[in-house]
């Protein structure tokens, strides 16, 4: 029979049709309320409104999910187990500057209604007992969803002294491939840049990879062009956070990214 539980709940996010959209929404925590972030029962109800096929919150915003999902659509839930660091530019820096600790466990999160929950995994840090531990606490919280049938999403990313280029194909598809390796049903991690190489890393990798959209910094056409070119690649998806949530006419724009991720040529806004 397998594992019935993460396969029923993987298939409320994943969308094996199309590529799938996930709105990050668990920046508070890492980086305070930033733009976009000061109405939290707001923008997930829009996230809801705009039929995001899941949305990833921290815990402590699962009441205003809980609120806004309605029975004509609702989103699957992501909850974030952990805080880091590793967004910190002092980290490379500082000794033992990187640190990532748990806040919650997979039970926590089965109990408030998640269908998945994500942790971090970090390297390049150039400090081999942070990423012992990194190793150490995604191996153990995969064995821990597997006991509840909770499924793991890892976010991999290169960070630190080592890393050069995080988008570096190297880094992506040593820390892709190593999620999976500790038990990952689905990765979360940056895009290359062009669609060739992150081909290559999507190809390398035996789970999905659902592509991060990291700051805003550019119009609602190029998020729609770097929605495209992820889709051109093979993803199985996209996580976006401040590109979706910081953009000025977000319900627009998410419709249109639905749209590029299907292939239509309504991505246009026609």
């Amino acid at each position: 029979m397998g594992d019935s539980g993460k396969t029923i709940r993987l298939k409320r996010i994943l969308q094996p049709d199309r590529g799938t959209l996930v709105v990050a929404f668990d920046h508070g925590l890492v980086l305070g309320p930033i733009p976009g972030t000061l109405d939290p029962a707001g923008q997930i109800r829009r996230f809801v409104e705009a039929k995001a096929d899941a949305i990833l919150l921290n815990l402590g915003n699962f009441r205003y999910f809980a609120e806004a999902a309605s029975p004509r659509h609702q989103p699957g839930l992501i909850a974030r187990l952990d805080w880091t660091t590793a967004f910190d530019e002092t980290a490379k820096t500082t000794p033992h500057g990187f640190q990532t600790c748990l806040v919650a466990h997979p039970e926590d999160a089965l109990r408030a209604g998640a269908d998945a929950v994500i942790t971090f995994l970090v390297v390049g840090s150039g400090d081999a007992e942070f990423e012992r531990k990194e190793v150490e606490r995604v191996g153990s919280l995969a064995r821990a969803c597997e006991r509840v049938s909770m499924p793991l999403v890892v976010e991999s990313l290169a960070r630190g002294a080592q890393v050069r280029n995080p988008r570096d194909p190297k880094w992506l598809m040593l820390h892709t491939r190593m999620a999976a390796e500790l038990g990952a049903d689905v990765i979360k991690t940056e895009n290359a840049g062009d669609v060739e190489t992150l081909r290559t890393v999507i190809d390398a990798c035996p789970v999905p990879i659902l592509v991060l959209g990291g700051s805003r910094t550019g119009s609602d056409e190029e998020v729609l062009n770097t929605v495209r070119g992820i889709v051109e690649a093979g993803a199985a998806g996209v996580f976006f956070g401040r590109n979706i949530f910081q953009a000025d006419n977000m319900p627009d724009l998410l419709q249109r990214v639905r749209s590029a991720l299907a292939g239509k040529a309504s991505a246009q806004g026609q």
